[in-house]
């Protein structure tokens, strides 16, 4: 695959007013013309070597920070948005979805937003469903507007990370009896009996109630969570507030996934995970025995390793369930995930849940020609009693080839012969595979063509 030129105006913008330097004071800086800057921040003009250069030495800038995955996630959910039927068949060319992602980021989102509400609209008139009555504009569910937050922030909240590393720097002895010791300090009882849910904290007695079924990893877990909560609630609120969700039930849920995020950061305070990443090449069993944190967790944590001047491997990482649906999912690489449907079938997290306990290793070639070496692995969850209702997810973790020398998992892997790598896509409504033998619907962006008299793989045949 070629390389693409760099286009990157709204990243130079940003970093411009951060610095709060005018377009002249920037450009003599960096030893560029005025209009030469202008035209890179418009996007008329790609950001020149000399430029990143400047950048790097001048403002020590990380690079890959101009890198374009913002754009890229947003080409991927337009492109997904735009097969919908309601498009008719005339697609904006996918150079024009880059300018639009690149040069107006906002109104992209804006599209988005508008789709997805129609989508809801329309699903409700289909369906009959209760919400026919209701006035108002449509909003996106709130489980969708907090799962696009993190979406779009990289997955990496650097006032809370940097937060939880200084909490975990301070521990003295084992982590948890520090914990313990510091919401005692704050008055707070904590106790271990069975009862309903991992975790139960009384407001009224302020007493935290931990379930002695739960795994040791989730009490410490659940344990960090209930003191982000209490002891952090200024620094996330914060954080929600320049969020701005539109409703409250978006911003509890988010509420709480930022008081995971610091728990797991805290867990695996960055620098030390980091180092610890490389040292064992990413080795998801060494590092959980290491960190006291489960597979799962792990994983997680190594797709947030996206701080500036010290960022980690890119990872996606996605849970699903045993229908296939994306539960969890985040993407610091090119792969996006499907908005709406399942997952590609053809994607080895599929077949975790038929070998338990086992890593299943993957290549894979997206239809963008983009390579990835690719793990999966089963992290049912049991009840904790007998008569229970086992959960059951399995996890993914890839990262593009590139990347594969820093991978323990792509040892032994034939890396070179291209039959070695599995055809995958992200949705087959804008798959653009025409022979996949997996396909559930047609691509919405392709003529098909029926023929009565030829029954091939699928009943119909796809054109260009």
């Amino acid at each position: 695959m070629p390389n693409r030129k760099l286009y990157a105006g709204a990243k130079l913008r940003e970093l411009r007013t951060r610095l709060g330097l005018t377009q002249k004071d920037f450009a003599g800086k960096l030893g560029i013309s005025l209009p030469y800057l202008n035209q890179m921040e418009n996007n008329n003009r790609p950001v020149s070597t000399t430029v990143v250069l400047g950048l790097a030495q001048e403002f020590g800038l990380d690079v890959t920070e101009l890198s374009s995955g913002d754009t890229e996630r947003l080409v991927s959910d337009m492109r997904e948005a735009l097969a919908d039927p309601v498009f008719a068949e005339d697609s904006p060319p996918l150079a024009d979805l880059r300018l639009a992602a690149s040069n107006a980021p906002a109104l992209a989102r804006a599209f988005l937003d508008l789709h997805r509400a129609y989508r809801q609209t329309h699903e409700r008139l289909a369906s009959l469903d209760e919400a026919l009555g209701h006035e108002g504009r449509a909003t996106p569910s709130p489980w969708e507007e907090v799962r696009d937050f993190f979406h779009y922030c990289d997955n990496y909240i650097d006032a809370v990370d940097r937060a939880a590393e200084r909490f975990a720097g301070q521990a003295q002895g084992d982590l948890a009896q520090h914990t313990e010791r510091v919401l005692e300090g704050m008055g707070v009882q904590i106790r271990h009996a069975a009862g309903e849910g991992v975790r139960h904290y009384d407001r009224a007695s302020r007493t935290l109630t931990l379930s002695p079924r739960a795994a040791p990893e989730t009490q410490r877990f659940q344990l960090l969570h209930q003191y982000a909560l209490l002891a952090q609630s200024q620094l996330l609120e914060a954080t929600l507030d320049l969020a701005r969700f539109q409703t409250d039930t978006a911003r509890e849920i988010a509420r709480i996934g930022m008081a995971n995020y610091f728990a797991g950061a805290v867990l695996m305070p960055y620098t030390r995970f980091a180092e610890a990443a490389d040292e064992t090449r990413h080795d998801l069993e060494r590092m959980s025995i290491q960190f006291g944190a489960s597979i799962e967790q792990i994983a997680h944590r190594l797709s947030t390793l996206q701080r500036p001047g010290a960022k980690g491997v890119p990872f996606f990482f996605a849970r699903v369930d045993q229908a296939g649906t994306v539960t969890k999912r985040h993407s610091a690489t090119r792969l996006q995930f499907a908005r709406f449907g399942g997952a590609c079938p053809l994607w080895n997290v599929h077949q975790a849940f038929e070998t338990p306990g086992r890593f299943l290793r993957q290549l894979a070639e997206t239809p963008d020609g983009i390579r990835y070496v690719i793990l999966a692995r089963d992290v049912s969850k049991s009840g904790g009693a007998w008569g229970t209702p086992t959960r059951r997810f399995a996890i993914s973790l890839g990262c593009e080839l590139r990347h594969a020398p820093k991978l323990v998992y792509a040892d032994g892997l034939d890396l070179d012969r291209d039959e070695a790598f599995q055809p995958i896509g992200i949705s087959c409504r804008i798959c653009e595979r025409a022979h996949c033998h997996q396909r559930s619907v047609p691509p919405l962006e392709r003529q098909l063509t029926v023929d009565p008299d030829h029954r091939g793989t699928l009943p119909y045949q796809i054109g260009g």
